[in-house]
């Protein structure tokens, strides 16, 4: 059930997550008094006069965007829609009516004009991407290619770890200077699923947080959860352009830290994606069990620490240690695939004809079977996407 917060919750948030001075407010807009992880991340009082997002294309791979809505006008790029509508993605397809893709996208870079919400780096622009389930791997392709400094996306899967081919496309936007931010889903009564994309390697898995620091109960744990972000109570702008409806989520998490993300982004344009996330996992809050935990990963993003403190350059970072075992993997399944020289002398002409025949037995067998198990594949990933957006991992 959605939660609203007065500005004094956010304010005794923001004391918890930072343990700083506070400073005169910048004759900026403010935000509305729901928004209290404004207050919490010390957005509007210090972040802004650092970064606010200046610079930065962040795609978001989603039901799309309506563009039209006053909140969001003149920031939305020309973008695409993978699905049956079609388009340029500036029409939010939300098949529940919800409006989600339009939620995530004013928490990023609403600019108050219309209800008078803010998003965290209201200087990004917001290259839209509609998918559907089966869209995910072109949906990245598409977002690299065009430009993508960071790619949200508040949605997974679950049932199988990452798909080779959705691995693959999440190198080649890595590779193509993208950060990947995805949402570790909501259902923890699962357990620890396996939520893809959040689980491929190089992915900044987000699970969510109330106001009070302590985990939502719901954000599903797992594995390679990597960070966490406020998610409960993180209400936004739906189809309509108003402000309210459903706002619990590692959806709401995601859309946040890609928020975030774009804002060391723009403070730091010389920096590699690497050194990006590097960044914001080094300088985030240890807010759950000591160390690493499975629902919090490394702790709560803090942006202001992240645009401002000193981070080694050989500070840990997990989320690309992972994706470079997965390169050293494939490097060493690509090497030993080649077919090694025969040893000892040549064969006699008869034992090279049965050898031969043998080896196309072989081969043929090997090739059903490889068919069989590619069908099996493909019809156990179609089940489990086809999934409602209500399991998504969506707030």
């Amino acid at each position: 059930m959605r939660r609203l917060f007065r500005w004094a919750s956010a304010t005794l948030a923001g004391a918890a997550l930072l343990a700083t001075t506070g400073t005169p407010a910048l004759a900026l807009p403010s935000p509305r008094e729901e928004q209290w992880w404004f207050g919490a991340w010390q957005i509007h009082t210090k972040v802004w006069k650092i970064s606010q997002g200046q610079g930065v294309t962040v795609a978001l791979i989603d039901t799309g965007i309506q563009a039209r809505v006053p909140d969001l006008r003149g920031v939305v790029l020309k973008g695409i829609h993978f699905g049956p509508q079609g388009g340029d993605g500036r029409t939010d397809g939300d098949p529940d009516g919800d409006g989600h893709g339009t939620g995530m996208a004013a928490l990023i870079a609403a600019q108050g004009r219309g209800t008078g919400m803010l998003g965290v780096a209201p200087k990004v622009r917001l290259l839209p991407v509609g998918a559907t389930g089966t869209d995910l791997e072109r949906s990245l392709k598409y977002a690299a290619d065009h430009g993508a400094d960071v790619i949200n996306i508040s949605a997974g899967w679950d049932g199988i770890e990452c798909p080779e081919e959705t691995q693959q496309m999440v190198a080649y936007a890595i590779r193509r200077g993208a950060v990947i931010v995805a949402s570790a889903s909501n259902k923890s009564d699962w357990g620890e699923s396996t939520i893809y994309p959040a689980s491929c390697a190089g992915v900044l898995a987000v699970g969510a947080l109330r106001h009070d620091l302590q985990i939502w109960e719901l954000s599903t744990p797992g594995w390679y959860v990597s960070a966490a972000a406020p998610g409960m109570g993180v209400a936004s702008i739906g189809l309509a352009g108003t402000f309210g409806g459903k706002g619990n989520g590692t959806s709401q998490a995601a859309a946040l830290t890609s928020g975030a993300a774009a804002l060391v982004r723009a403070r730091y344009p010389e920096l590699s994606n690497r050194q990006v996330v590097q960044r914001l996992l080094y300088t985030t809050r240890d807010v759950g069990p000591k160390g690493w935990d499975k629902y919090t990963g490394y702790g709560a993003i803090i942006p202001y620490r992240a645009l401002t403190e000193k981070v080694p350059a050989n500070a840990p970072n997990p989320t690309f240690a992972r994706l470079d075992q997965w390169e050293a993997k494939q490097k060493r399944q690509t090497g030993s695939s080649s077919p090694k020289a025969a040893s000892g002398g040549k064969n006699p002409a008869g034992n090279a004809k049965g050898s031969s025949n043998s080896v196309l037995k072989l081969a043929s067998l090997v090739a059903g079977i490889s068919i069989i198990i590619v069908f099996f594949g493909l019809l156990r990933r179609r089940f489990n996407i086809y999934i409602r957006y209500e399991n998504r991992g969506r707030g």
